[in-house]
């Protein structure tokens, strides 16, 4: 079945419409591969190089091959739906659209011939296929990827990965990508991988502060937290900060490629920058500054203590599915949120959140943003699974021995708050607790696959009390009174 279907994919990518050749007869007539096993279409496929992208021409066919296809004469926009996807692009336009989500394509689709070509790497990928073109031989090769094990690297979720967005006639080496970005505290955090440093400026009238990113683009995965519009712009909305009406963002130039972050303020601000890390940066522009430049309202300076708190999974990683549908991703949230106001309360703590909304991060920016601010310890929340509807209570997973008191004393308070049954202190090998250098500990506090603790996890009393031990297991473990 997965080859016929992938087989009807290439008939809509790589039918000539009859009557409009591509190339001059003496180019060499190319074949497509699946697997191994050469296709034929019956009747010739003429594949060109544009740009170093393969672009072939896409053929208006009929519903009952299984796909819909639909062209849009005016807008000259192509979309097609296959198997609940649905990919949008343009023809002249880089802006392509995946599932609603905005991508950025190497080659524009065009128009040669009336015929419309469209990148066959980029659609042949979205479908599941890889693609390997060799332009000598003239060969398209599409191969069926195997389907990986789940990556269980962080309590069962799948991997966190995704493919990088590339603008235009760009090298995605020479490029810093932008992976996501949040707001707490008072703070503006962004997470990305590269070599752009922020250049930050106030203005007035009205009142702002402006990031500008060069050399830099949206990468894949920002687009899978945050919102980003066809012309690659978003708003990420901010309640309960009186000194911040909102944060706008684009990819403000691409001569050179620049992105631009703008905090709207309702009142003028004085801010700090801060950058850390390597290949991985964080970035914090913190409006709790008392003069610009000012350093001592970053976290865990002036003698405080800095707590890293990660909700586990998020945005498109749902992470367990609970036996009535309930997402572990929001349980992970609810709990965070809660234990952050309590330890917000205490004056010799910093909080910092890796997520602080529905937004998705990879494992490795996770830990980076712990390891770049130098935390004191760091604690993940989650919620298991298992095969078996009977398994049920609470566990504490450490990787390395520096972090094995920690998780004694935050099993202690965890048990007390959930009443599940004691499943121990246990090791663990997930990403997030081996990658991180402070004492890291990932907290399973029940099991979603097992009906009465679904039920509990998710009731405000539960997520109060597991709250209230996560935040007096931490003060104990630091010695904070």
């Amino acid at each position: 079945m997965k080859k016929f279907a992938f087989m009807l994919l290439l008939l809509l990518l790589v039918v000539v419409l009859p009557g409009h050749g591509q190339a001059a007869s003496a180019q060499p007539q190319s074949k497509i591969f699946l697997d191994g096993q050469e296709l034929t279409a019956g009747q010739g496929v003429q594949v060109e190089n544009v740009n170093n992208s393969i672009m072939v021409p896409l053929r208006m066919i009929a519903e009952n091959l299984g796909y819909k296809v639909d062209w849009d004469q005016p807008s000259k926009t192509v979309k097609i739906e296959q198997q609940g996807k649905t990919i949008q692009l343009i023809v002249d336009q880089t802006a392509a659209s995946v599932d609603g989500k905005t991508v950025i394509l190497t080659t524009a689709p065009l128009l040669k011939n009336n015929t419309t070509l469209v990148p066959i790497r980029f659609i042949g990928e979205q479908f599941g296929l890889t693609v390997k073109w060799d332009n000598v031989k003239k060969v398209v090769d599409l191969i069926t990827p195997q389907i990986p094990e789940p990556n269980t690297d962080d309590s069962g979720s799948s991997g966190n990965g995704g493919t990088v967005v590339v603008p235009p006639g760009e090298d995605a080496s020479g490029l810093s990508m932008v992976n996501g970005i949040s707001f707490n505290d008072n703070r503006f955090i962004i997470a990305m991988e590269g070599n752009s440093q922020p250049v930050v400026s106030k203005v007035g009238s009205p009142d702002r502060i402006v990031v500008d990113l060069p050399n830099a683009t949206f990468s894949d995965l920002f687009g899978t937290g945050q919102q980003l519009d066809p012309d690659l712009n978003g708003k990420l909305a901010i309640t309960d900060y009186p000194d911040v009406s909102g944060i706008r963002y684009s990819l403000y130039s691409s001569d050179p490629y620049t992105v631009r972050f703008v905090i709207d303020l309702n009142t003028p601000k004085n801010y700090s920058v801060e950058v850390s890390g390597d290949s991985s940066k964080l970035i914090v522009i913190d409006l709790n500054a008392q003069a610009s430049g000012d350093t001592t309202t970053q976290p865990g300076n002036n003698g405080r203590k800095l707590v890293v708190l990660d909700a586990g999974h998020g945005a498109k990683d749902s992470g367990a599915v609970g036996v009535t549908g309930k997402y572990e991703k929001n349980f992970n949230l609810a709990v965070i949120l809660k234990a952050a106001e309590l330890l917000k309360q205490e004056n010799k703590i910093d909080v910092v959140l890796t997520r602080s909304d529905d937004t998705f991060l990879e494992l490795k920016e996770r830990a980076a943003i712990a390891n770049n601010l130098k935390a004191d310890l760091f604690v993940s929340v989650h919620a298991n699974s298992s095969g078996s509807s009977a398994a049920s209570g609470t566990e504490t997973y450490y990787q390395r021995e520096a972090s094995k008191a920690l998780a004694n004393v935050m099993h202690k308070y965890l048990v007390q708050a959930t009443g599940l049954s004691n499943r121990g202190v246990r090791y663990g090998n997930f990403h997030v607790i081996r990658e991180t250098k402070m004492p890291a500990v990932l907290l399973e506090v029940g099991y979603l696959s097992n009906k009465n603790d679904e039920a509990l996890l998710f009731t405000e009393s539960l997520q109060n009390s597991v709250a209230a031990g996560i935040a007096k297991g931490i003060k104990e473990y630091l010695g904070v009174q």
